[in-house]
Parts: structure tokens; sequence; C-alpha cells
């Protein structure tokens, strides 16, 4: 008696004896099996790539906000910084000297605290009118500078780590 083959499911072939219809059946079941396999690998890799992506526009959107909220806070400062700058242009008297000198403390205090978190002030006076960093509010025919010179600061402008936090407000000089 021949011995009949023995179906090896290592070797995935039927065994020789098996109908025809079986072993089609079984190639069928395990084509569709491997492309179900591949369409929820797919699915993984793009639902893995889309949390990805969405993790990193939380981040960008959530460090946008950090960093919106200190340039709100700063313009704020500002406008503080400004009020002490008119009120140091006040002549004061023998009687108010102590008032003012603390005045010009707090005022240098303001700024440095501003310098350490990297806000600078814009030079203006005798630098060329640049529309990205001034703002110019007065043109007054100056003979004595050239056409287009900064010849006053109405506000200061700032930039914090060499961005513009706010422009300058400026008197420009036309022929």
């Amino acid at each position: 008696m021949a011995d009949k083959p023995v179906y090896d499911p290592a070797d995935g072939s039927p065994a020789a004896t098996d109908p025809p219809e079986i072993a089609a059946a079984d190639a069928d079941r395990l084509a569709t099996l491997q492309r179900e396999r591949d369409e929820y690998y797919d699915r993984l890799l793009r639902k893995t790539a889309e949390f990805d992506n969405y993790r990193k526009r939380i981040e960008r959107e959530r460090r946008e906000q950090a960093d919106q909220a200190v340039v709100d806070l700063l313009q704020e400062l500002l406008l503080v910084v400004d009020d002490f700058d008119l009120a140091l242009t006040v002549e004061a008297n023998d009687a108010g000297s102590a008032f003012i000198k603390g005045i010009e403390l707090i005022h240098a205090k303001l700024h440095d605290l501003l310098k350490r978190y990297g806000v600078r002030p814009i030079e203006t006076l005798g630098a060329d009118f640049d529309p990205n960093v001034h703002q110019a509010v007065i043109h007054e025919v100056s003979p004595e500078h050239r056409e287009g010179e900064v010849i006053g600061e109405l506000r200061r402008g700032y930039t914090l780590h060499d961005k513009l936090l706010r422009p300058a407000m400026v008197r420009v000089a036309k022929a």
C-alpha cells in the first residue's frame, strides 16, 4: 500500500489527495486573508501617521499660543514703560528729586527685566526710515537732515528676539 502524502501546515500546500476544490478554496481564503492583513496594516500606518501629525500640530499650536501670550503681556508692559518715560521728562524741583530718583530706579529695573527676556529698543534717531520697524506719524521739512532720516521719536519701538514687537512711532525728514 502506497503511503498517502500527509498535509504539512508549515509547507502550506494541501495534501495530494485533497480534492482540487478544497485546494482552490484554501488558496482563495489565504489570498483573502493576506489582502485583509495588508489593508489592516495600511490602515494602521495611516492612523499612526495621522496621530503623529495631530500631536505635532497640537504642540505647535500650544507653542504659538504661549508665544502670543508673552507678546500680549509685553505689549501691555510697554505701555507702562511709556508712562515711565513720559514721567521722567518732567522737570522736578528739589522737593520732588527723591521721588524722581525712585521713578528712575523703577524705570531702570523695568528696562533690565525687559532686556533679560530679549526685549530690545529700536534705535531710531538718525537712522533711515524703515517701514518694517518704523511707523511714520509726521513728515517734516528739515534742511539740516537728509530725506527719509528719522529726526524724532514719539513712541519707542521694541523687538523681541529680533522679531518686531512694536514699531517705533517717528518723525521723518522730507526735502
